[in-house]
């Protein structure tokens, strides 16, 4: 940032996300696709990059194929000012082990941080939607001399043992992390209200580098960032919280103001998508002023014909609507929905054919998915559990290149 501190960021992007299954069989969880357009990754990568936060680093790990090709043909970013983002996988640099924990992932990769030689490291979690200024943060980092600002996003007490939590003071330093506990402290000013940790950290360099070289020393860590360097950073009274809520994007609305969804599962996934569809959405990617970005691929535009419609739903370039019908969903691009066809509140990935007389409801379909004619999904949930997978909310899934049963 141009007269401020040279900053670094990295970007957590290693973990499998079991919980997504099947979406997640056969790539990383930020290389889900989400919103027609994208992929989990863009949205932090957007952050960053709209933050002016221009070189970057994507530490991987499990089935990264498509996750490493998405970032190295999308996000190309100028050379001639030292602008980058690269996906930097596991390079066993300390010996023939995976990544241990998050806190690990960075203490070996710590060559980036050595070679770029930031005052300041941002490092952010690759698979929530939301948009955030992170300059805003880093501005209160430096303000306050903290070793660690935590961004925490306020939740109802009720609803926080879920979450990492930060018990902090009124001036916001933070007094304890405490990683899912059975009584949430309360807010200074808001007592029925708690801090959940947001997995988004700003790190002054040297409290970063002496707090993973301390953390791989202990044999008893779990060697993560939430479990092992917050509580740790916490203690020795170097943490500060950084409230979301003060956070202001341009162009954000009313509504969508401090907007955070953590899309670990298929049911949050799946309420993520129908956030976007609403004829006010609760999250509006139609904020130019704080753009989502990302690669559209190179396809004509969507195509309604034979009185092929869509209400209340995104649908993407390519996408042919041929006398179906689509009812606040998200078509993906070269999605294909035939005479006679309905689709209700579901979510259509890239490629996904949809035949002549199908129903299909409350179902996320990945790519290539072939949905033959007359065939019902979502409709008999006892049916769909025996073929397919269901959520614990209710929602079918059909994992890539699947192909429905009539």
């Amino acid at each position: 940032m141009r007269g401020g501190p040279r900053v670094l960021g990295i970007v957590l992007a290693g973990g499998e996300g079991k919980r997504l299954a099947p979406l997640t069989q056969d790539r990383a969880k930020p290389a889900v696709p989400f919103g027609g357009n994208y992929r989990l990754i863009d949205f932090v990568l957007s952050n960053l990059v709209n933050g002016d936060i221009r070189q970057i680093a994507v530490l991987t790990q499990y089935k990264s194929h498509s996750l490493d090709r998405h970032i190295t043909t999308t996000w190309r970013m100028s050379q001639l000012l030292g602008n980058y983002v690269t996906p930097v996988p596991a390079q066993q640099r300390l010996g023939p082990r995976w990544y241990m924990g998050s806190a690990d992932a960075i203490f070996q990769s710590l060559n980036l941080i050595y070679d770029a030689r930031p005052d300041v490291v941002v490092v952010f979690g690759a698979d929530h939607v939301y948009r955030m200024d992170p300059a805003q943060m880093i501005d209160q980092h430096m303000q306050t001399g903290a070793g660690v600002t935590i961004a925490g996003l306020r939740v109802p007490r009720s609803e926080a043992g879920g979450f990492g939590i930060i018990d902090a003071d009124a001036e916001g330093r933070v007094r304890q992390f405490l990683e899912k506990p059975a009584d949430p402290p309360g807010l200074p000013d808001s007592p029925e209200e708690s801090f959940a940790s947001m997995g988004n950290y700003v790190f002054t360099t040297d409290a970063l580098l002496e707090a993973l070289r301390t953390d791989a020393e202990d044999p008893h860590s779990v060697h993560d960032m939430g479990g092992s360097i917050m509580p740790m950073l916490a203690e020795a009274g170097d943490a500060w919280v950084y409230d979301f809520s003060t956070n202001v994007v341009p162009g954000a609305t009313e509504r969508d103001h401090g907007y955070w969804r953590d899309v670990g599962t298929i049911d949050s996934y799946f309420d993520a998508h129908m956030d976007l569809v609403s004829v006010t959405p609760i999250f509006n990617l139609y904020n130019d002023r704080w753009p989502i970005l990302t690669l559209p691929p190179q396809l004509p535009p969507a195509k309604f014909v034979l009185g092929g419609r869509a209400e209340e739903s995104m649908v993407s370039a390519g996408a042919i609507i041929g006398g179906g019908s689509v009812h606040h969903s998200v078509v993906s691009p070269g999605v294909r929905i035939d005479r006679g066809a309905r689709v209700e509140d579901s979510v259509l990935m890239d490629g996904v054919q949809i035949g002549e007389g199908a129903y299909v409801r409350r179902a996320i379909l990945d790519k290539n998915v072939v949905v033959p004619p007359w065939a019902r999904i979502g409709v008999d949930l006892d049916a769909d559990r025996r073929r397919y997978h269901v959520s614990d909310g209710g929602v079918t899934v059909l994992g890539k290149g699947a192909r429905a049963l009539v």
